[in-house]
């Protein structure tokens, strides 16, 4: 059974959530914290020891929420193809990300990069796990004869990863979808290319 400090803990994580994926680490308050909780300052230090700590948390829930809606996505396909076009669709649809505030991949790791050793090992881990499913796909569609044996998985997916995330960060700053499109595309000719 989850105890009431759990549940304001999650609360203030949810809560804080998309405030601290688009205004970042830096530019986020622990008033602004305060203000989109509703909680007073000893209401956050009772829950967490630090800002940073709930930076921390904060970006472990949204790529879980990241990562369930993509297995939710990949679960309605029935090949290993389908699966892997199904990834390209959902980072085509940009709604998914603008709702979030961003891919928080990009929006943590890049903050992180030099000043939060912590938070770099998290957004690492979280890069890994998100190429990682990507290979999966691919050796998967290897082993039931979709996809040419003669693909490398993890390259492949280094690849695929580098270049939608890419996408995202151009297409957040241009404020269109035109140069996701274009990455997309060719990377679907390529699984075409490949598919048997």
């Amino acid at each position: 059974m989850t105890t009431k400090g759990e549940k304001t803990r999650q609360f203030i994580i949810e809560q804080s959530a998309i405030l601290l994926n688009k205004k970042g680490m830096a530019g986020t308050s622990v008033s602004d914290i305060m203000e989109a909780t509703k909680l007073a300052k000893g209401g956050i230090y009772g829950n967490f020891q630090s800002k940073e700590e709930i930076c921390q948390e904060v970006f472990s829930y949204l790529y879980a929420r990241l990562s369930q809606r993509i297995d939710a996505k990949l679960q309605t396909k029935a090949t290993f193809k389908e699966k892997l076009l199904a990834l390209l669709d959902f980072y085509e649809d940009t709604s998914v990300m603008e709702k979030a505030g961003g891919c928080p991949m990009i929006n943590f790791g890049a903050e992180a990069d030099d000043t939060d050793p912590e938070m770099k090992a998290r957004v690492a881990t979280a890069i890994k796990a998100s190429q990682a499913r990507i290979a999966r796909l691919v050796a998967g569609g290897i082993a039931n004869a979709e996809f040419s044996p003669e693909i490398n998985p993890q390259a492949f997916a280094i690849k695929m990863f580098t270049m939608y995330e890419g996408a995202v960060l151009v297409c957040k700053v241009l404020d269109n979808n035109q140069q996701m499109k274009v990455i997309t595309d060719a990377l679907r000719q390529e699984i075409n290319a490949f598919s048997l």
